[in-house]
């Protein structure tokens, strides 16, 4: 799972420092505009992954032929969530309008990236299901060798259309949407031909059927808080990026490398998430409560083990990460003193990423969202803004002068503040999760 994600997210590095290599201007389109993909993708992506508890529960308690009609109605609803996603980018002027004066071409850029994009989500969102079913199922690598190929069809073609190479016009940023449409296509094709020709789904008997109220009901009283938990992870995210826009070009592009830097060492701690959360509701499904219990413990460890790692190599290797992303100097300057706050930011968010997860297994996320919608929302994002934009606007500059010297005020308050939020955020679904768990095996034995 860890390899599939990390092999997913260098989608998102790969139009990063390409663009970035391309000019500042495309690096500011490909920021803004992958932002707001990325917001919506995220978001119904995060409806469809209440399949993996659902049909881990089911896998774990040998109801195998309710495991295929669970992902056929997961099919339906990425469907219905793809049209209304594709919708909601092709209007990117609603978006940009908290990103001040954004320049004519760099407008252009973004509309044109978006359009290839909501080609994409529909290929994305149905390739999710798949993702969900491996998951549940203890089937990952499936889905690892689909992505590990198509990362390198994925530079090929950034190659070939960003750079305008093989006779193909310069296409910039826009060229980097146009690479993710053919890929996503790609990606559901070989996830259909590879679930249909191993034999160890056939007993799953996997078909779309008939629409089902009752089933999409059970997966939009999940899926929606499931949703809106991504939804909130992400937006921080976007609307960092279109704030940040009002400090200029290269501080836009030196946050948008941060905060893809951010969203790479993410991929470690959701890859053992999602893989402890399928395992915990597989042991929950066969009511297992020692199994589920020693499975959540295994995953914090391993997640506090890998964010100490990960903090360390952002420590060390600063410098020969920056040159992966650009070359331009100013971009590289801004980006350097903001990563001075990532380590202590993935920190936070790794640990409130595990428990997030596992709680998901226990089938419980509006809790959650609500405590992220507080921790994430109000104080990170509302608080960065208050003390990077807003009335308070400097008063953290005494604080980064400490933590990031030479960071722009209000980028570097929005950082501080997320990660505040993060931390907290950490803590108060920690403290969740160990109420759900002595809840639900009271009684037992652990």
């Amino acid at each position: 799972m860890l390899v599939s994600s990390w092999a997913g997210i260098i989608f998102g590095v790969m139009d990063t420092a390409m663009s970035g290599h391309a000019s500042a201007a495309d690096l500011q389109a490909m920021a803004l505009a992958g932002s707001i993909y990325i917001t919506v993708f995220v978001g119904l992506m995060g409806v469809i992954h209440a399949l993996i508890p659902i049909i881990a529960q089911h896998f774990g308690a040998s109801r195998h032929a309710a495991v295929g009609r669970a992902w056929g109605q997961g099919v339906w609803l990425a469907a219905a969530l793809s049209i209304a996603g594709a919708c909601a980018m092709l209007f990117p002027d609603m978006w940009l309008a908290f990103s001040g004066e954004v320049s004519a071409p760099v407008r252009s850029s973004i509309a044109w990236y978006l359009r290839a994009l909501a080609l994409a989500l529909p290929a994305m969102l149905l390739f999710r299901t798949i993702y969900a079913l491996c998951s549940a199922v203890s089937r990952p690598k499936t889905v690892m060798h689909i992505n590990l190929a198509s990362v390198a069809i994925k530079f090929l073609l950034n190659w070939v259309l960003i750079f305008g190479k093989l006779g193909m016009p310069a296409l910039g940023a826009v060229g980097a949407g146009v690479s993710t449409a053919i890929v996503g296509w790609f990606m559901l094709a070989a996830g259909i031909w590879a679930t249909r020709r191993d034999p160890y789904f056939r007993r799953f008997r996997l078909r779309v059927g008939r629409f089902d109220w009752a089933s999409q009901k059970e997966l939009l009283r999940l899926g929606l808080p499931m949703g809106g938990s991504y939804l909130i992870e992400v937006c921080a995210f976007t609307f960092m990026a279109l704030l940040v826009a009002r400090e200029g070009m290269f501080v836009t592009g030196g946050h948008q490398i941060m905060a893809n830097l951010a969203a790479l060492c993410y991929m470690m701690p959701m890859a053992i998430g999602v893989a402890s959360a399928a395992l915990t509701a597989q042991a929950i499904g066969a009511q297992d409560a020692a199994k589920a219990q020693a499975t959540g413990r295994a995953g914090y460890f391993i997640v506090i083990t890998g964010a100490a790692l990960t903090a360390g190599v952002l420590i060390l290797a600063k410098k020969p990460i920056l040159s992966i992303y650009t070359d331009e100097a100013r971009v590289a300057l801004v980006a350097a003193v903001l990563l001075q706050i990532l380590p202590w930011f993935h920190l936070c968010d790794a640990m409130q990423c595990i428990s997030t997860y596992l709680l998901r297994a226990y089938k419980v996320a509006v809790v959650p969202m609500i405590l992220q919608v507080f921790a994430l929302t109000g104080l990170g994002l509302a608080g960065g803004w208050w003390l990077g934009f807003g009335p308070m606007a400097g008063r953290l500059d005494p604080a980064l002068a400490h933590i990031a010297p030479g960071a722009p005020s209000g980028a570097g308050s929005l950082w501080i503040m997320a990660t505040i939020g993060l931390g907290i955020s950490a803590v108060l679904l920690f403290g969740w999760y160990r109420h759900i768990v002595r809840t639900r095996w009271a009684g037992k034995k652990p």
